[in-house]
């Protein structure tokens, strides 16, 4: 096979996207965008039927997050509180993902500009940057020649400065999944009792851990979201067995106090805004803190740590921040939904634009409950 020059590479990536093969990847995410550099290791399942499965699992904290496709809408689990979030979007259709190979095959594809250079047994592309994070303009990728498999990303602010980082340990074309691996069923049967060993439900009986640290993320059961409909979570600290009808009102009145929750004020603001007041309130039977923000922007954020419970399908997006996944929903009055820490946070706002929402929620991240 001859030299290939970077338009031939195209039109192979081109054509292996459009067959829309399957492939199953594995690495580590490195993200520069906060105060200390965060390291994840990511997972990342494909389907023919454009079906996704997404685990990222922050190493130092050990707390993993979901993101699910298939077709009954997208899911966000948090598997460590037993929640998910169902809702209808194109994602990720609409918007690029670092770890996902069609975002960066796309990003290849679309920048004329492309530089392109060879390494050993790698093709390099620096390419244009097209994420939620403005901070990001550039990103290098590198491909397998043989395969045009990914083995590392680097997206850079504007000063070139590296600040996400993929790695790819592991990745295959063409894989082979059990018939639910992509089914909300499925991921909510069982739980990993090793890694987390406070919470116990029916499904262990059928699942039980088995202590292997790679089978974290596949043995999950989370339920809820917004709602105010409490499915009886089992708190940090408590066991329940299952069948025995376990009294957790004294667990949960316990875990909703509002010293509990502590009050988490984002560092940074938008220009000429300042924040109005704080007032404790109840959301069902949970406590929770509501922050009110005005000046050019109005806006609110409400904190609380909160109890299982179920919420009904809606439209929404899926929103990167970096140290976690969040959930955007509503038109003229939006609200981002992401838990950082086991407080669940939820922004929302009438005139705040999406990326000003999304650096207020970012500067959550590393700030101490008062």
């Amino acid at each position: 096979m001859g030299k290939k020059d970077a338009g031939s590479i195209v039109k192979d990536l081109d054509h292996v996207i459009s067959k829309a093969n399957s492939y199953q990847a594995s690495g580590s995410m490195i993200l520069n965008t906060g105060t200390q550099p965060q390291e994840y290791q990511v997972e990342v399942a494909f389907s023919p039927e454009h079906f996704y499965r997404i685990s990222l699992t922050n190493a130092s904290k050990d707390v993993t997050q979901i993101v699910l496709r298939n077709e009954e809408g997208v899911f966000v689990l948090t598997p460590h509180l037993k929640k998910s979030f169902r809702f209808q979007s194109d994602w990720p259709e609409n918007q690029g993902q670092v770890y996902l190979f069609q975002s960066l095959a796309k990003s290849i594809i679309a920048d004329k500009d492309r530089q392109f250079t060879t390494d050993n047994d790698t093709y390099v592309f620096d390419v244009a940057a097209n994420y939620q994070n403005e901070q990001l303009s550039r990103q290098k990728i590198w491909l397998n020649k043989k395969t045009l498999a990914p083995k590392q990303v680097q997206v850079s602010d504007a000063n070139q400065n590296v600040m996400v980082q993929v790695n790819f340990t592991n990745f295959q074309f063409d894989a082979k999944f059990d018939k639910d691996y992509f089914q909300m069923e499925r991921n909510m049967t069982s739980w990993n009792m090793q890694t987390m060993p406070t919470m116990a439900n029916a499904a262990d009986a059928t699942h039980p851990a088995t202590g292997d640290k790679s089978v974290t993320d596949k043995n999950l059961s989370a339920t809820g979201g917004q709602s105010d409909q409490a499915t009886g979570q089992v708190q940090d600290g408590q066991k329940a067995v299952a069948g025995k009808g376990t009294d957790t009102t004294k667990s949960n009145a316990a875990a909703s106090k509002p010293q509990s929750i502590g009050i988490i004020e984002p560092s940074y603001l938008p220009k000429d805004v300042v924040k109005q007041d704080i007032t404790d309130m109840k959301l069902g039977e949970d406590a929770a803190v509501l922050l009110r923000y005005k000046g050019k922007y109005s806006f609110s954020i409400v904190e609380v740590r909160p109890q299982a419970k179920s919420v009904s399908l809606q439209p929404g997006d899926i929103v990167d921040l970096g140290f976690t996944i969040g959930v955007i929903t509503g038109d003229a009055k939006k609200t981002l939904t992401w838990t950082n820490d086991g407080v669940e946070f939820r922004l929302s706002t009438g005139d705040l634009p999406t990326n000003e929402m999304i650096k207020v929620a970012m500067a959550t991240e590393g700030q101490s409950g008062k």
